[in-house]
C-alpha cells in the first residue's frame, strides 16, 4: 500500500461560500505538497458543496465529507477520525495560509521530538478600529511564543491562535479530542493537553492570516462568551492549585472587584482555600469581603512567608503593573503567582 500524506490539514466549513475557495488556494500554494486536505462540510445550505466537490475533482488530495449540521466540535473530530498522516494541521475556511506555512511546522516537530504542537504568530486580517478587543488580542496572543511563555500565559488566553497549530496525531489519542463542554473547544483543548505535560510552541514567523469575519463563530456562540472562558480557565487553574501549592500556603486573588470576584468565585467552589485579596481602591483597602481580608499591594510577605498570587485584573496594563510589582518583591512566576486575566 502507498503511504500516506506527511501533513492532513482539517477543515471544518459551514455556509463559507463567500471565502472557501480562497482558503483552499493557499493550502494548494503550499511548499510542502505532500498534504491532503480533509474538508467536513457541516450541513452547509450555500454553495459550499459545490466549491468542494469542484475542488475534488480537480485535486485528489482534497477529502470532501459531508454531514448533517451538527456544529464545530463534531466537525473538527470527523476530521480526526479521517485523518491518515501523523501530523495534523488546523485551517479555518476565512483564512489564509502562508505558503510555508506547512514546510516550517513540519520541519520543526521534525527537529524537536520533545513538542507535540507547533504554532505560529498570525496576521489580523480585520480591521483594527472596528475590532480592538480582537486585535489586542492577536498582538498579545503573537508575544507568546517559547514553551515557558506558553505554560505561563496559559491562564490568561488562549495562547496559540486555532488555525495556527500543528500537531502531532498521537495527541488526540492519548489525552483525547475536542469536548462538548460548553467552554471554547481550542481552549480547553489546550489546557487540558498542557496539563498532561504536552509541550507547546510557537513560530516566530507569521504564517497565517486570522481574518475577523462579523459571523465568525468566536463572535456569536455562548461557548466564547467572557464566562465561559473565565470557567474554562478556573477550571484547569483550580486543579494545577490543588496539584502544585501547598495546602497551608495561602492563596490570595489580585482583584477584589465585583466582576473580578464573580469570574473567580469557581475557584472557591472547587475547593481553593482562598486566603484574600490584594487591591489598590482605596475604598475596598482594609475592608473584608465574605471573611476574606482586602490588603494593599505593600502588605504582600517576602522570604519564605510569600503567598501565591493569581492575578485577577484585566485591565488594559494592569498584568505588567502586577507582574512588576510582584517580582519586586522577589516572587517568580509559576512558583509564587500566576497571571489569570
Amino acid at each position: 500500500m502507498p503511504a500516506g500524506p506527511r501533513i492532513s490539514v482539517i477543515l471544518p466549513v459551514c455556509n463559507a461560500a463567500a471565502t472557501l475557495a480562497r482558503a483552499i488556494a493557499s493550502i494548494q500554494s503550499q511548499s510542502l505538497t505532500d498534504w491532503e486536505l480533509i474538508a467536513i462540510d457541516d450541513g452547509s445550505t450555500d454553495p459550499t458543496a459545490a466549491i468542494l466537490a469542484e475542488a475534488a475533482a480537480a485535486d485528489l488530495r482534497i477529502r470532501p465529507f459531508h454531514t448533517p449540521h451538527r456544529g464545530l466540535i463534531e466537525a473538527l473530530n470527523r476530521g480526526i477520525t479521517e485523518s491518515r498522516a501523523p501530523f495534523l494541521a488546523r485551517m479555518d475556511a476565512d483564512d489564509e495560509c502562508h505558503p510555508d506555512r506547512l514546510s516550517i511546522q513540519a520541519r520543526h516537530l521534525d527537529t524537536r521530538p520533545e513538542v507535540g504542537l507547533v504554532a505560529s504568530r498570525v496576521r489580523f486580517g480585520g480591521n483594527r478600529q472596528a475590532a480592538p478587543g480582537y486585535a489586542r488580542y492577536v498582538d498579545w496572543n503573537n508575544r507568546i511564543l517559547s514553551a515557558r511563555e506558553i505554560r505561563m500565559n496559559r491562564f490568561v488566553e488562549s495562547p496559540v491562535a486555532h488555525p495556527s497549530v500543528l500537531f502531532r496525531r498521537e495527541l488526540p489519542d492519548r489525552f483525547g479530542g475536542y469536548r462538548e463542554t460548553g467552554w471554547p473547544e481550542d481552549y480547553e483543548l489546550w489546557l487540558r493537553w498542557l496539563e498532561a505535560g504536552v509541550r507547546m510552541e510557537k513560530r516566530p514567523e507569521h504564517l497565517v492570516t486570522w481574518f475577523d469575519s462579523p459571523d465568525r463563530l468566536s463572535r456569536n456562540h455562548q461557548r466564547y462568551r467572557v464566562d465561559a472562558f473565565y470557567s474554562c480557565k478556573t477550571h484547569y487553574l483550580a486543579r494545577w492549585i490543588h496539584r502544585e501549592i501547598p495546602p497551608d500556603r495561602p492563596v490570595v486573588l489580585w482583584g477584589a472587584g465585583r466582576v473580578t470576584r464573580r469570574r473567580f468565585h469557581s475557584l472557591i467552589d472547587a475547593g481553593v482555600p482562598l486566603a484574600g485579596y490584594i487591591d489598590i481602591n482605596p475604598r475596598t483597602v482594609g475592608q473584608s469581603i465574605a471573611g476574606r481580608p482586602v490588603r494593599d499591594p505593600d502588605a504582600i510577605p517576602t522570604g519564605d512567608a510569600k503567598w501565591f498570587v493569581i492575578g485577577g485584573v484585566g485591565n488594559q496594563g494592569a498584568r505588567e503593573t502586577i507582574r512588576e510589582a510582584l517580582q519586586r518583591r522577589g516572587y517568580v512566576e509559576g512558583i509564587d503567582y500566576l497571571m489569570a486575566a
